[in-house]
């Protein structure tokens, strides 16, 4: 038996309902802001996320699904988006032709990390990307987004934690900073923490060890050494955020797993998910374009998991299934009224009603059993003394009333129906 590979899964038509439902509120929220979709390649060449993600990275270190195509070319399955996106503007000279493009996306990602609830080596991510302006307006309005979407699906126990990484210099120097103060402490390291240290010192903070959190507990905060303009701006989104009326709190420690960040950054994580807490997160990362292309281009953006959204909703009891079912069911009274049958379910169809029929030749009693099932609002009997009169009889199954409709009335059926 051959079975879907570990850490991935199949989406199951009783699932589908659902991501199709978070996949409507996301495209709903996207719309009122004015972004478009953007579809770009499953794969790309492995130095796009190299360059991009940073090579220290766990994602690009550890994670991503890498091979040799028959050109001896190396690529990688899309671990994330973003550095994708920012690929096709560059490619396409999308900059050139508008000073701002505001782009979403709902696709596909792999990483081949160790499977658990809510985190699959095949996994599935909304986001956007504001690229083309350095504006605190389009950081905040980010975190807006992704919130909104969040609470349209019905999430309530959520928080936003956001935090500002500065620009690279004023970086460079507090990591001096950190150096100084973890040098004495490094031993008692971890040693993911010990190589981190020489390689990107600011992942230490994302470090999942306790006793690396209570070594880093007196630790400076790169919020301590802002510059003038990173503060500045770091003011506004906070007060935009105030304003807006979306609850946040600033989290000093927060500085996201990618290396193209800065300014700011942001996590929504649900209380209800366990210890893959992150829905969704993102930032603005104004140098990644200047890393994987020839110039630069400023960015905003934010990506959310969609599996571990879907375990938030099943721990908060939220129903996201779609109990629409079909509209109309048609009962064969008459074996020999296959074809009639499929003919006229044909013609409902083309109506525009949701309609089905019994491709089994099954007994009357079974076929209503399936009308049940699908949740059919309505039944059409066709056969009896009353298809020989070219009638049918309209059934409405919540209050079981019954209509006697002429064949040569079908196409005003709608007339009949009362939702």
């Amino acid at each position: 038996m051959i079975k879907t590979i570990y850490g991935t899964k199949d989406i199951l038509p009783v699932e589908i309902s659902k991501w199709n439902r978070i996949e409507t509120l996301v495209r709903s929220q996207m719309s009122l802001h004015n972004y478009t979709e953007i579809r770009t390649p499953v794969f790309e060449e492995t130095k796009l996320f190299k360059r991009g993600i940073g090579e220290s990275t766990d994602i690009v270190s550890k994670e991503m699904y890498t091979f040799l195509d028959r050109s001896e070319t190396s690529v990688t399955l899309k671990p994330e988006m973003t550095a994708c996106v920012v690929r096709s503007v560059l490619e396409h000279s999308l900059d050139k032709q508008s000073s701002l493009n505001k782009l979403f996306y709902i696709s596909p990602m792999f990483r081949q990390e160790r499977p658990q609830a809510g985190r699959l080596r095949q996994f599935h991510q909304f986001g956007a990307e504001a690229i083309g302006v350095s504006s605190p307006l389009l950081d905040a309005e980010m975190i807006i987004i992704a919130y909104s979407i969040l609470k349209s699906i019905g999430l309530n126990n959520l928080e936003i934690r956001i935090n500002s990484l500065g620009i690279p210099t004023t970086r460079e120097n507090y990591k001096q900073i950190l150096r100084e103060y973890l040098s004495d402490k490094f031993q008692k390291l971890s040693d993911d923490s010990k190589k981190r240290f020489e390689t990107n010192i600011l992942r230490i903070f994302d470090s999942k060890d306790e006793h690396d959190q209570e070594i880093l507990i007196g630790a400076p905060t790169l919020l301590e050494y802002l510059d003038d303009d990173s503060r500045s701006k770091f003011e506004i989104v906070k007060s935009i955020l105030n304003d807006s009326n979306i609850p946040f709190s600033v989290d000093p420690k927060l500085v996201r797993g990618l290396d193209y960040y800065t300014e700011t950054t942001f996590e929504i994580i649900s209380k209800s998910v366990g210890t893959q807490s992150a829905l969704c997160g993102g930032g603005r990362y104004d140098l990644l374009a200047e890393q994987i292309g020839d110039r630069s281009i400023p960015g905003v953006g934010f990506a959310a998991g969609i599996e571990r959204i879907l375990l938030a909703c099943e721990n908060e009891k939220i129903d996201l299934s779609s109990n629409k079912g079909v509209k109309i069911y048609l009962i064969r009274l008459d074996p020999n009224l296959s074809v009639k049958t499929f003919e006229l379910a044909n013609k409902l169809r083309q109506l525009g009603l949701e309609t089905e029929l019994d491709y089994n030749n099954r007994s009357v009693k079974a076929q209503m059993r399936e009308a049940n099932k699908l949740g059919a609002k309505y039944v059409l009997f066709v056969g009896g003394e009353e298809f020989c009169r070219d009638e049918i009889v309209l059934k409405n199954m919540k209050d079981s009333s019954q209509q006697i409709i002429s064949l040569m009335e079908i196409e005003n059926i709608n007339n009949y129906l009362v939702d």
